[in-house]
């Protein structure tokens, strides 16, 4: 199993998913968005698990910078176009995904 967690590395609960799987001893890959952004394809992916509303983070700046609290708007190509629009971590195996900070469903992945 390849477990993937997209996030940062400013943000605690990208960090906190880190250590949940440390602690466990579940290898992991962490992607930095600020660094190298999901791909079409990685978002399509997490979006057959997650409705593509839910993961835009209606609480980020970029969300404010962009004062998408006044529009409507599509969320892949919002999340396409601004990367930091996405609320971390994303955790992700080939056929599942969970969004935010959510020790809940990480349990699922071991």
């Amino acid at each position: 199993m390849s477990l993937q967690i997209f996030g940062t590395r400013k943000c605690k609960s990208s960090r906190k998913a880190e250590m949940f799987f440390k602690e466990r001893r579940v290898s992991y890959h962490f992607i930095n968005i600020e660094e190298k952004p999901m791909s079409r394809g990685e978002l399509e992916s997490v979006i057959r698990n997650i409705a593509a509303e839910e993961l835009v983070d209606p609480e980020s700046k970029e969300y404010k910078k962009q004062q998408l609290q006044y529009i409507q708007f599509d969320p892949l190509s919002k999340l396409m176009e601004f990367p930091l629009l996405l609320k971390t971590p994303v955790v992700r195996t080939r056929d599942r995904a969970t969004c935010g900070y959510d020790p809940e469903g990480w349990k699922s992945f071991l």
